[in-house]
């Protein structure tokens, strides 16, 4: 503590720390920004992608600070991760599938086929990455993130691939998340204003309208089926919690409240429950909660992990990934928790299940001997299965 008529010792300037106030001077000169700015470093405008030699899969988004880059590979759906077409005749997915190059480049295109098995059809063949297809509500359209222009954006095609149409044009990164249900808007997280927000934007790229701001980031974003809600993911309060919101933004809801991480909302077919994951417990389970009172339920208690909650078109049952037995595994359970079957039993890591549309059938990807393919499985654990054949050796990078 200093007292009145204290003296205090004289500092010597050091020739370090001349150069640290020139530097610091030289900044606020040109660039406007105080020394000792505590602002988050500014964003990129491409993903990078990450398989891993485990099965798991990176998406990292760079930042000017190379020690604080944003992980979405828990957002955002992975390689070979499968999409049914609305009416269940067609699984859309992205993939890095070229093989004949010499040196792997782990560039993603986007592709198409038969649920029942055929063809493989190449919807996207770009240097540049093209990943995360969304079907419209009436099949006939995929919307997809592309970096051909330079910079991430959305962009629109027909269901065979003919009539890419570019949806956003931004100087800064845009992600496709989900159609409305009338198929006239997408939700998007975009990071034109600093950090990742949600966006809604018309099918024919008009018609842009920001839903959310403030600090982190917003993502994950899931259109209610009713048309009414939209539920996300947020970190503006310090760590990931589950939000909803009216479709124009307004009415922004902190579901969870907790101080531990709930993340990867998904709508149950009623509008009203929400599938989400949280490891309040400690290790990462799944629960739903109804939005309307506030009820919420446990639909995993195993001491291990479980994620990749999938709800089936009827609402009555929760699909997803455990490791409970010690290997990643498809299971589906009630919604109420009871009556968790296993579905799949294989030494890969089976992972990202999807109901096909009639309920009958679950997609889902294996990712073993450092490869990724597409099998689907009856809702009761028979009939595998297998729809595609990755041929080729991954460029892995290592865990």
């Amino acid at each position: 503590m200093r007292l009145p008529g204290d003296r205090q010792p004289r500092t010597r300037m050091t020739a370090s720390w001349r150069i640290t106030l020139l530097a610091c001077l030289l900044t606020i000169a040109f660039s406007g920004i105080s020394c000792g700015d505590d602002s988050e470093p500014a964003l990129f405008k491409k993903l990078i992608f990450l398989p891993r030699q485990n099965g798991d899969y990176d998406i990292r988004l760079r930042t000017t600070n190379d020690r604080m880059p944003v992980e979405l590979g828990r957002v955002l759906p992975w390689d070979s991760q499968p999409a049914w077409s609305p009416d269940g005749r067609h699984i859309v997915f992205y993939s890095d599938r070229n093989f004949n190059l010499q040196d792997r480049d782990n560039n993603v295109d986007i592709y198409v086929m038969p649920s029942q098995g055929g063809s493989l059809i190449r919807l996207t063949e770009h240097p540049a990455s093209d990943a995360f297809p969304h079907w419209s509500p009436d099949g006939s359209r995929i919307a997809f993130y592309s970096e051909r222009d330079g910079n991430g954006e959305v962009y629109m095609m027909n269901a065979d691939g003919s009539g890419v149409t570019r949806i956003t044009n931004e100087d800064a990164l845009d992600i496709p998340y989900d159609w409305s249900p009338d198929g006239r808007r997408l939700v998007i997280a975009s990071g034109r204003s600093g950090n990742l927000d949600l966006y809604a934007v018309e099918v024919d790229g008009g018609g842009v309208q920001r839903l959310t701001k403030g600090k982190g980031h917003d993502l994950a974003a899931t259109w209610s089926r009713d048309g009414r809600r939209i539920a996300f993911e947020s970190t503006r309060d310090g760590n990931v919690e589950v939000f909803i919101m009216d479709v124009d933004g307004s009415n922004q809801i902190n579901l969870t409240v907790r101080p531990l991480r709930d993340t990867y909302p998904v709508w149950s077919s009623d509008g009203v429950r929400l599938a989400f994951v949280s490891d309040r417990t400690a290790d990462n389970e799944i629960y739903v909660l109804d939005t309307n009172y506030s009820l919420l339920n446990a639909v995993t208690t195993s001491p291990r992990e479980d994620a990749w909650p999938a709800w089936s078109p009827d609402g009555s049952r929760v699909a997803f990934v455990s490791n409970r037995d010690y290997n990643r595994e498809v299971y589906v359970a009630n919604a109420d928790g009871t009556g968790a079957t296993r579905l799949t039993d294989d030494p890969g890591s089976d992972l990202g299940p999807a109901w096909s549309p009639d309920g009958l059938r679950i997609a889902f990807t294996v990712a073993k001997d450092k490869r990724r393919d597409i099998y689907v499985v009856n809702a009761d654990g028979s009939g595998l299965v297998r729809l595609t054949t990755d041929q080729g050796q991954s460029a892995l990078a290592t865990k």
